[in-house]
């Protein structure tokens, strides 16, 4: 019961898709935007800025539980 219970949690997430952007609702980076690169199973990489000085993108991973997806 409880390996069905849950599955469908998981199934109720909404998961991103590469492109779209989301909200950080937990950790460090709570409250930043971000853009998707790459989905995984449990988790998004997304770029949340870029490093002025070196010319490079700033990353984080975040869990499907821990982001909202921003409506455009």
């Amino acid at each position: 019961m409880t390996e069905e219970k849950s599955e469908n949690q998981t199934e109720n997430i909404n998961k991103a898709n590469i492109g779209d952007m989301i909200q950080i609702s937990r950790g460090n980076g709570q409250g930043q935007k971000g853009k998707v690169l790459v989905t995984r199973e449990n988790s998004v990489i997304a770029e949340i800025g870029r490093d002025v000085k070196k010319d490079v993108p700033i990353k984080t991973v975040v869990n499907h539980k821990n982001y909202k997806l921003i409506k455009s």
